[in-house]
């Protein structure tokens, strides 16, 4: 896209050099004494604002001196001074001012200078003088507009910066409340059943009775309940990651899970948010890998392209292709967080066994406070968590 840009403004300046020669050269044409040399310093003039962009200054001096030898040596009318007004315009526009204005000044005294004391010279020189003056003022103003842009865009951008930061402390506040309320109304009730359950279990071993099978389970399921519970509390108190992906492969290695890792492409520190999204992603897969494919294989691959992360995680477990799961709470909630990035993810059973996950997630282009392409999709994923 920039070298569109580029070319398209080296375009322009070569269309401007090439009108305002043209003008120049056909009211020259019109006068029988205006030589090949004469010619020339039009032509130089004229060409050297297709590099305004890039050296204004050069520019302003290469217009100002053709142009003043031209006046002098053939006399010329008012339109001689076109090549001149346009650098003058251009160098006022990029904060140069006092070589705009002098320049003006050499050009308007050597114009005044070819008939010295004629009224025609006189009124010229006068009209040539409007001219200088108008455009200086509009270059300057171009200039303070173009600075009233910038400054809009920069509020812009810190408005918006304002509206993330408040955003996710919202979603903070939020999650730290809901986390109270589980732990203060469902840790208590599920720490009582299976405080009751164990009660049970214990008082029929003591007399000898066989503890029934209904009884073990309510047991074992509220236990089960327990550690689902804080692990729930911990990731709402929380909403920065508590390690990396290659952690998540470890301990799920140390807790007897088969884990292979496989980091392909320049691995490096990624936006929050999609540094989030991807240990989240990673966690979830082998959550639901652990919980789901018995003892299976499991592959994690990350590979970091230029312009997205690609994740993926296969497990040889039992799913069957032709018996797909439910999508379940982890499965949506990974998907809320792979969309609010503009990413892409697919998840479902393999035609050889197993369940597969893939997520695509944009990275954009870094500066100081994250991907700019990803700024929207920031603010998009704080309000789907606050949600």
């Amino acid at each position: 896209m920039i070298g569109h840009r580029i070319t398209r403004s080296h375009l322009l300046d070569a269309v401007l050099a090439t009108v305002v020669g043209a003008l120049v050269l056909a009211t020259a044409a019109a006068d029988p004494d205006t030589t090949a040399a004469d010619h020339a310093l039009i032509v130089l003039g004229s060409a050297a604002l297709a590099f305004h962009r890039s050296a204004p200054r050069t520019v302003l001096a290469v217009a100002t001196a053709a142009g003043t030898a031209h006046v002098l040596h053939a006399e010329p009318g008012t339109l001689s001074a076109l090549p001149v007004l346009a650098a003058v315009h251009t160098a006022a526009r990029v904060g140069h001012r006092g070589p705009a204005a002098a320049a003006s000044g050499i050009f308007l005294v050597a114009y005044a200078v070819i008939g010295p004391g004629t009224q025609e010279v006189v009124e010229r020189t006068a009209l040539l003088l409007g001219w200088f003056l108008c455009a200086v003022v509009t270059g300057l103003a171009d200039r303070n507009w173009q600075a009233y842009l910038r400054q809009t865009e920069e509020r812009a951008v810190q408005a918006e910066r304002t509206r993330e930061e408040a955003a996710r402390r919202r979603a903070g506040e939020e999650r730290l409340r809901i986390a109270r309320e589980l732990h203060d109304s469902l840790t208590h009730s599920i720490s009582i059943v299976k405080l009751q359950a164990g009660v049970a279990v214990h008082l029929a071993r003591k007399r000898g009775e066989e503890v029934p099978p209904a009884l073990l389970a309510i047991q074992e399921a509220s236990g089960e309940a327990m550690r689902e519970l804080r692990a729930t509390l911990e990731v709402l108190r929380t909403d920065e990651p508590a390690g990396t992906p290659e952690q998540l492969v470890e301990r799920a290695r140390a807790a007897g899970l088969a884990v292979e890792l496989t980091v392909t492409g320049d691995a490096r520190p990624l936006d929050a948010a999609v540094d989030r999204a991807a240990y989240r992603i990673v966690q979830e897969a082998l959550t639901n890998a652990a919980r789901h494919a018995g003892a299976a294989k499991v592959t994690v691959r990350l590979d970091y392209g230029g312009a997205e992360l690609t994740i993926g995680v296969d497990d040889d477990g039992s799913a069957d292709p032709d018996r797909p799961p439910a999508p379940g709470t982890g499965l949506t909630g990974m998907r809320e967080r792979v969309t609010a990035l503009g990413g892409t993810l697919t998840t479902g059973p393999r035609a050889e066994g197993g369940f597969s996950v893939r997520a695509r997630l944009p990275l954009g282009e870094r500066d100081d406070h994250g991907p700019r392409s990803a700024r929207g999709a920031r603010s998009a994923a704080v309000a789907g968590e606050s949600a």
